[in-house]
């Protein structure tokens, strides 16, 4: 007979399997349905497109994973005006989390997204902000020119500091990119946490059922040095991100990944943190 783990890998695989299966048809027919009126939207109104989308894939993965979700912090996030959002960025999951509390977003993505069919079109539609990975120095200056843009109208501008998902307790390696833009256009930035990589981990078919956690971390107003923002930036969300996790990995249900990814990387936490 099955013990109590080879039932919870049976039951995992296939939660996982039916989630995946249900978001992906759901990306496609919510961007099919919308698009006869979707690009006679105003951009503003478009967002709330997304925000649909986003809202029905956390009720989904709620209902047929078991995932729960907190979202802490909430007064941290500056009710008018343009500011970045600099994110930790460990998951698909974040990427449309973080819309539903944005009035009006825009994205720092690459641009060979834009070229995908659909995506790319409805992407070009809400005006997000597309680089040129391969020009680096031209495409910090035309993203950061753009982004200025942005913020000056009032929007708010998602980058990920680390430029793409990256493990759980894996070794953080922030980019210049953020901290050229906060010198550059002299705005706020508000730090994000997240322990979603326990749940939703990266190159991986399998969602895991407990608590996803993103907080919004006290905004860092501008006029420090670049050097001193830069390790602001990273300590207050790496701080933060390793809490997150350490607490997933002692809460019921807990997430099994914690423990693996603490080995893989060597990381001991301190029981009293």
């Amino acid at each position: 007979m099955l013990g109590y783990r080879g039932k919870f890998a049976i039951m995992l695989f296939i939660r996982s399997l039916l989630f995946n299966l249900v978001f992906y048809i759901s990306i496609t027919l919510q961007l099919l349905f919308w698009l006869p009126t979707y690009f006679f939207m105003k951009r503003e109104d478009c967002w709330k497109v997304v925000r649909i989308w986003g809202k029905s894939s956390l009720w989904f993965q709620n209902k047929i994973v078991g995932t729960e979700f907190y979202f802490d912090g909430l007064e941290n996030i500056p009710a008018e005006g343009g500011f970045i959002v600099g994110g930790k960025h460990q998951s698909t999951w974040e990427t449309f989390a973080l819309l539903l509390f944005l009035k009006d977003p825009s994205y720092i993505l690459k641009r060979e997204l834009m070229f995908i069919p659909v995506f790319g079109w409805y992407a070009a539609k809400a005006k997000v902000v597309a680089v040129n990975r391969g020009k680096r120095s031209l495409a910090l200056a035309m993203m950061t020119n753009a982004a200025s843009k942005q913020l000056s109208s009032g929007r708010q501008i998602i980058i990920y500091p680390e430029g793409t998902r990256v493990a759980p307790y894996a070794p953080p390696k922030y980019k210049y990119g953020i901290a050229h833009m906060y010198a550059r256009v002299g705005c706020r930035v508000l730090p994000v946490a997240v322990n979603s990589g326990l749940f939703w981990p990266r190159q991986s078919f399998l969602r895991y059922p407990g608590m996803i956690t993103m907080q919004f971390l006290p905004v860092i107003e501008p006029g420090l040095t670049t050097n001193d923002f830069r390790l602001r930036l990273e300590d207050d969300i790496e701080e933060a991100t390793n809490k997150l996790m350490w607490e997933a990995e002692n809460s019921l249900p807990s997430s099994p990944l914690a423990k693996k990814f603490r080995k893989k990387f060597g990381v001991v936490i301190d029981v009293e943190q």
